[in-house]
């Protein structure tokens, strides 16, 4: 009976030694933070060794005697007994129930719920890796915060960042990393949607935006090394598609020929899309052209070309009229302008090259149609005709999208048709529309490009099908050569070692983009690009370019010489020293690894703004070297000297010549031309001079424009008001920058 009675007993002794605040603590504390000390618990309770030591003692003494807690002779720390740790789970479970129904969480799946704190655990365990010990004590320190503010209405993100606090509090940085909620705050979305209204954007860019930031937060967190990622953020490099990394490859070069063959088959499964059949006139080669490039942009994040096209649709043009096939044409260059929401690169020929001139010609009808050999007459004016529709426009609107390469070849200079073309071409280029690729040296007879400067020419698999159609360009890391000249002190080979160590984070990062594509591409979410005839899929993607792209070679050089690279002496050696150590360490890196890396000058101006600006609260603009001024620090990106600087045109050509072999992916050059330049002639004079002294491999004439809406008309120079109408609002400034014309 004593027994009994001494139990009954037991319960309320029990609540009588927990009864203390300060009590309850030391059991709450140790249950959380494990065994701890004498000395620990008083300091972690904030209490005073010689003013507290008794009342301390006393408190000890009460928990050691009803088993709460027991010490471990050997570590000399108390930790919980199993009656200690029910003690406190029991009283968690009070404070809780006090709040339990009334507490309410609007969760993600867009529900409202009673508060459990076992899917916070669960949460941690799933999502982070946590310890399912560690995971209920970090939710029970969550859930107590929680409780203590009573709100009655919680969201899931605030439970988030309440649990991330504990986190950061307990030093479980890698923990919290893994549990970061990806979004925008209402503020932003709110300023997003206002500035896209400002530009007159549709709602879907708005869609776009939103989507890119997470992706953005995403990659940054959790598709890269931490290395990578915070040197992206500082500013020592640049990540180009951030908002894309994961999901798309930047560019792709399409062969028409695989479509006029097949036609467009789709074997996508649970797809809603039709297929259509192999066309069978010019007006459907066309929509078959749209089509494909509509269907292209929804994988790829910045260009896609068509290269050779007027050669491969040279057979369905066979029998109409130079005003039918203009006719069809407008409405082309209309739908793609319209409804193509990726740059579009049309590649046009001005001879038909040697190794076309003996292929099978895939036309309209099933039959043998000969050989590509058979349709010069036909392939010169598809491209004539391109090129008078773009003519057209010229006092409207000018067409920015599609951008058209003319390509130079020698045979072209020998042939009077070909250079009655390139004299036309030569027409628009006084408007700075399109782009002349040089196909004259020793070397450059396959290769292809876009409007973006992207070079693919048959120096990976040796051969011009496998490198340089059915490919393109993963994505591009630029890295900031100014940045590794001011950490190196000016030393020389302290920036050359800065230049190594930025070298192999680019490529480490366009090498796990690389097999992040092979794994988009393995999961089905390229289904277009990577869709497969006889095994082979369409996109030859293991082909494909990473570049590691230079951004301020110009200012880096001038922060160690005092001279930019134009000035020619020193500057100019130490340029050629660094576009050398870095070609070779790309090309060494592409041998061990067996991915396609090269060298470029992408332009990227987006990133050359960023870093320089950088650069500038860094180090202080008096430190800095720049272009642009105070009020718009950028770097130099594109070219290796910077564009403006007032050379005379045979040293700036001479200069960028030199670097184009070591800048062989990307490298285009801009000719700027003057009010007085206005005549075809003399811009025709200008490209044979290239073409016959200067290997640059793809440049364009380029002025800015203006355009105005009241009276649909454009002018040259970048007018403040209508020359015409004096019209200030409806004018739009167009410059290209900085390969592409944009809207300022």
């Amino acid at each position: 009976m004593r027994i009994l009675a001494r139990r009954k007993g037991l319960g309320s002794r029990v609540l009588k030694a927990v009864a203390s605040p300060l009590r309850l603590n030391i059991l709450r504390m140790l249950y959380e933070r494990g065994s701890l000390s004498y000395t620990e618990i008083m300091n972690l309770l904030k209490l005073s060794p010689s003013r507290d030591a008794g009342r301390f003692a006393y408190h000890l003494k009460t928990l050691l005697a009803m088993d709460l807690i027991e010490p471990d002779p050997t570590s000399r720390k108390y930790g919980l007994t199993d009656l200690g740790k029910t003690i406190v789970e029991f009283s968690d479970e009070l404070d809780e129930s006090a709040y339990r129904k009334k507490l309410l969480v609007r969760t993600s799946r867009l529900s409202i719920e009673t508060f459990d704190r076992n899917k916070i655990a669960e949460s941690l365990v799933r999502e982070a890796d946590v310890p399912v010990d560690l995971a209920q004590r970090i939710t029970r320190e969550a859930e107590k915060r929680l409780l203590k503010f009573g709100t009655k209405y919680l969201t899931a993100p605030l439970i988030r960042e309440f649990v991330n606090a504990v986190l950061i509090e307990r030093g479980l940085e890698e923990y919290r990393h893994k549990l970061t909620r990806l979004g925008l705050p209402v503020y932003d979305v709110t300023q997003l949607i206002k500035e896209t209204s400002t530009k007159s954007a549709n709602v879907e860019k708005i869609h776009a935006a939103a989507g890119d930031r997470v992706i953005e937060e995403y990659t940054l967190l959790n598709a890269l090394p931490r290395d990578v990622a915070d040197a992206h953020i500082s500013g020592a490099l640049s990540l180009s598609n951030l908002g894309s990394w994961v999901l798309k490859t930047s560019g792709f070069m399409h062969d028409l020929r695989y479509y006029l063959q097949r036609g467009l088959v789709n074997r996508t499964r649970h797809s809603e899309l039709v297929s259509l059949d192999p066309p069978k006139s010019f007006r459907a080669a066309l929509m078959l052209v749209i089509n494909v490039l509509r269907l292209a942009t929804a994988e790829l994040s910045f260009e896609q070309g068509v290269d050779c096209f007027n050669i491969f649709l040279a057979p369905y043009i066979r029998g109409l009229s130079r005003d039918e096939v203009k006719d069809e044409l407008r409405r082309f260059l209309a739908s793609v302008n319209l409804s193509v929401f990726t740059g579009v690169s049309l590649g046009l020929e001005t001879v038909v090259p040697d190794f076309l001139s003996q292929r099978s010609v895939y036309g309209p009808t099933r039959e043998n149609l000969g050989v590509y050999a058979d349709y010069i007459q036909e392939s010169n004016l598809l491209a004539t005709a391109i090129v008078e529709c773009f003519r057209e426009r010229e006092t409207n609107k000018p067409i920015f999208t599609p951008s058209i390469i003319v390509k130079v070849r020698p045979e072209t200079l020998r042939d009077p048709e070909a250079e009655s073309l390139l004299l036309k071409a030569h027409g628009l280029a006084v408007d700075g529309l399109p782009y002349f690729a040089n196909l004259t040296p020793r070397g450059e007879t396959y290769a292809s490009f876009t409007a973006t400067g992207m070079r693919l020419v048959d120096d990976w698999k040796e051969d011009w099908e496998l490198d340089t159609i059915r490919t393109g360009c993963i994505d591009h890391v630029s890295l900031n050569l100014p940045r590794a000249m001011y950490e190196s002190g000016k030393d020389r080979n302290s920036f050359f070692r800065n230049l190594d160590d930025l070298s192999e984070m680019g490529l480490r990062a366009l090498e796990i983009k690389y097999h992040i594509m092979r794994k988009r591409a393995q999961e089905g979410l390229l289904p277009f690009l990577m869709q497969k005839e006889e095994r082979e899929p369409y996109f030859r993607l293991e082909n494909s370019c990473c570049l590691l792209s230079l951004i301020g070679l110009n200012e880096a050089v001038e922060s160690l010489t005092e001279k930019p690279i134009h000035q020619a002496g020193d500057a100019l050696s130490f340029a050629e020293e660094v576009a050398e150590f870095m070609s070779k360490l790309v090309k060494g890196y592409a041998k061990r690894r067996g991915i396609r890396f090269t060298l470029a000058l992408a332009p990227d101006a987006e990133a050359a703004r960023r870093l320089a600006q950088l650069d500038v609260e860094k180090y202080g603009l008096a430190e800095v070297h720049t272009q642009g001024g105070r009020e718009n620090p950028f770097y130099t990106n594109m070219t290796v000297t910077p564009y403006g600087a007032g050379l005379p045109l045979d040293d700036y050509l001479a200069i960028e010549s030199r670097f184009h072999p070591a800048f062989s992916s990307s490298h285009l050059v801009k000719i700027p031309l003057k009010e007085s330049d206005e005549d075809a002639e003399q811009l025709l004079a200008t490209t044979n001079k290239i073409v016959r002294q200067y290997r640059i491999g793809l440049y364009t004439y380029d002025r800015s424009l203006t355009y105005c809406g009241n009276c649909q008309r454009t002018f040259y120079g970048e007018q403040q008001k209508c020359p015409e109408c004096g019209s200030v609002n409806a004018i739009t400034r167009f410059t290209r920058e900085p390969a592409r014309y944009t809207a300022k």
